[in-house]
């Protein structure tokens, strides 16, 4: 049997973990054959191959990013995309995908195994936004850098007397920021779930400086002021999933905190260092326990379905329901949070 494997939308820390633990049991337990689709659904829509075997797997388990390349490319925005994705397959002598990404990549999955594409699905994103599984991989890697720049910038923050204000990258979710916040003792975080006051988070960072402490302020990139003011952009331009770039919520925050309190304040956007470098032990644990039960999945014929965590166990779940609604944090789950901020 001949099995494709794809890794599609941002990339992240763990990916190859994944690649290599499909391409390892598959041809060790199963005989299968491999070939890498590049750059996501790119590869199937325009026949871009490259080999897949145990050779191309060695060393790859620490490394970052993806040996596959990425993108956001999606087939149905093309016209006639789902027929070339599979007569591409058809013509490669692919009977089965594994698909590794996120909402948008996993959509275009799902909507291909309802078309009849043998599919299986592995959730990844840093942002740990997808339903149907307790944790995505990467998630734990962009927490562990976005708290160990927390913990760097409370020494700076405490010995200028300024406000720093920490951006993160969440899109719709506040995970990252939520724990990254508590896990580096932040003064408050901003999330995109709640909208903010800026009356009150400047009445806070008063509060902080009375205390005789700096305080440090993490927002994720999609946070929203409660005064309906909307989302802030980095470009209008969107992608081909229909989303817009996000980006300068905390230099714009920073801004509006110094004019409001007279206290000296500074934006620091961590950006895309999130999601690069090599991926933490719980990133590769996680992505390599995926990836094994992803090509059992294949092995078993049980295709439309996701990998997921469950507790501590990896399961298998229908793809609709790692894409049928976004994950996000619960009113109750950041109120529970605050008493660690101030």
């Amino acid at each position: 049997m001949r099995v494709g494997v794809l890794t599609g939308g941002g990339d992240c820390p763990g990916l190859n973990a994944v690649i290599r633990a499909v391409v390892r049991k598959g041809v060790n337990e199963h005989g299968f054959e491999f070939v890498g689709f590049r750059d996501g659904w790119r590869g199937p829509l325009e026949g871009i191959t490259m080999p897949l075997g145990i050779e191309q797997c060695r060393g790859i388990l620490p490394r970052g990013g993806t040996i596959l390349g990425s993108s956001r490319t999606n087939p149905f925005a093309v016209e006639g995309g789902v027929e070339r994705i599979t007569d591409n397959l058809a013509a490669a002598g692919v009977e089965a995908l594994v698909a590794i990404g996120g909402e948008d990549t996993l959509g275009v999955a799902t909507k291909l195994a309802e078309l009849g594409v043998n599919v299986v699905g592995v959730p990844k994103t840093i942002d740990n936004d997808l339903s149907g599984t307790d944790f995505t991989f990467g998630f734990d890697t962009a927490v562990n850098i976005a708290t160990e720049a927390i913990d760097r910038l409370h020494t700076t923050a405490e010995s200028h007397h300024r406000v720093l204000v920490v951006e993160v990258m969440g899109r719709h979710a506040g995970w990252i920021a939520l724990h990254a916040g508590i896990a580096g003792g932040a003064s408050a975080v901003l999330i995109p779930e709640i909208p903010f006051d800026i009356d009150a988070v400047c009445a806070h960072v008063m509060t902080r400086f009375k205390s005789e402490y700096a305080p440090i302020i993490v927002v994720s990139e999609g946070a929203l002021p409660a005064d309906g003011s909307g989302m802030t952009l980095a470009s209008g331009e969107k992608d081909a999933f229909g989303h817009v770039r996000l980006g300068g919520i905390g230099d714009r925050l920073a801004s509006e905190i110094e004019h409001r309190t007279g206290k000296e304040a500074r934006a620091v956007v961590l950006g895309h260092v999130q999601r690069g470098g090599t991926p933490s032990a719980f990133d590769r644990w996680l992505a390599t326990r995926f990836g094994l039960q992803a090509i059992g999945a294949v092995a078993d014929g049980e295709y439309g379905v996701m990998v997921a965590l469950r507790g501590t166990n990896i399961v298998r779940v229908p793809l609709i329901e790692g894409t049928g609604a976004l994950k996000v944090v619960s009113p109750a789950e950041y109120a529970e949070a605050q008493v660690f901020f101030g």
